[in-house]
């Protein structure tokens, strides 16, 4: 059984996309998750001239998948502060401890390993497959990761006009738990949770490292009831990759405000809900119109958190394809 994906193009209108073809601003990629009713979909977005190479690489990985470009699903939720149709929720995420810090990945869940069953593996994307193919007809939900090659963005304690990269940022906080380990005689000695931080510690660096930006909106219609009980499911959208001793995920903004207060006639948290609207319409996070500050997830967990499930998970709505598209024999009668 194959995968059915979907590759959104990204559009040549805009400022922002002007200078990415000048070669002003840095590339940026979005792969994105989208229940639409419970129908689950996954899409990437990638700039034009990437096209070719994104799709080699998943046919690589791939083979039998097939490949759709498709409009922009955004544009069918015309979002506006009044007279709209649609209710939203939103937030982003963010990372709890110093990038360099790893989270679970799918080495931790032993789906790297050779030769195992589809029913001793656990992937740990299932569960959100199963949270977004829940939904009803007229509720949607949107998961936006954005990526780009990691920028020098830690500084350098001491040195405030120098900045490290977060590989040096981990070496850092290595050789800081090590000489925490110093003993009154000048040894070390570590504990095994310290020996073992020290292990992912160089595991996460050693690997590419992307800049990265993740943002939810979950949407339904003025004419039901509004799900509250979503909110707390994305609240905890990837507790699964979540570790004591490492990283876990965190969140950064989230619409609404703790107090009545705070918004007089919530006009302020009608203004976040245009904007953030606007930022994942727009895949906006490393630039303007809304400039945020990213986390770094290296090539294991990006895979881990966004991938295309195999056999291990049977969400009903999760479409696949039972038959692939294929040349007729050449050697056929005409």
């Amino acid at each position: 059984m194959e995968v059915v994906l979907a590759v959104l193009y990204q559009s040549g209108a805009g400022e922002w996309y002007e200078q990415l073809l000048t070669g002003r601003v840095m590339n940026w990629f979005s792969l994105e998750l989208v229940s639409l009713g419970g129908s689950v979909h996954f899409f990437i977005r990638t700039p034009q001239l990437f096209k070719g190479l994104v799709e080699s690489q998943i046919y690589s990985q791939y083979p039998s998948v097939e490949i759709y470009e498709v409009p922009d699903y955004t544009r069918y939720v015309n979002y506006k502060k009044e007279n709209t149709e649609w209710e939203m929720w939103g937030q982003e995420y963010k990372l709890k401890k110093e990038d360099a810090y790893p989270i679970k990945t799918y080495v931790d869940f032993g789906l790297d390993k050779e030769g195992a069953k589809d029913e001793e593996k656990v992937d740990p994307i299932t569960p959100t497959l199963e949270f977004f193919g829940s939904l009803e007809q007229d509720e949607q939900l949107w998961l936006q990761i954005l990526i780009q090659p990691a920028k020098a963005r830690a500084g350098v304690p001491g040195k405030w006009w120098k900045k490290c990269n977060w590989r040096d940022e981990g070496q850092n906080l290595i050789d800081r738990i090590i000489e925490k380990s110093r003993l009154p005689s000048g040894d070390f000695k570590l504990t095994p949770t310290n020996e073992e931080i020290i292990k992912a510690l160089e595991r996460n660096i050693s690997k590419l490292g992307f800049d990265c930006g993740i943002r939810t909106i979950y949407w339904a219609k003025k004419t039901r009831e509004f799900d509250s009980s979503k909110i707390k499911a994305l609240l905890g959208l990837f507790t699964q990759y979540n570790s004591n001793t490492l990283n876990a995920f965190g969140v950064a903004f989230t619409i609404g405000f703790d107090f009545p207060w705070q918004d007089f006639r919530d006009i302020r948290t009608k203004e976040q809900k245009q904007r953030l609207f606007n930022a994942y319409k727009r895949r906006s996070y490393f630039y303007p119109p809304r400039k945020c500050k990213p986390f770094v997830l290296n090539m294991e967990e990006l895979a881990t958190i966004y991938h295309f499930p195999g056999q291990v998970a049977e969400t009903p709505t999760f479409g696949r394809i039972e038959s692939r598209k294929g040349e007729p024999p050449s050697n056929l009668p005409i």
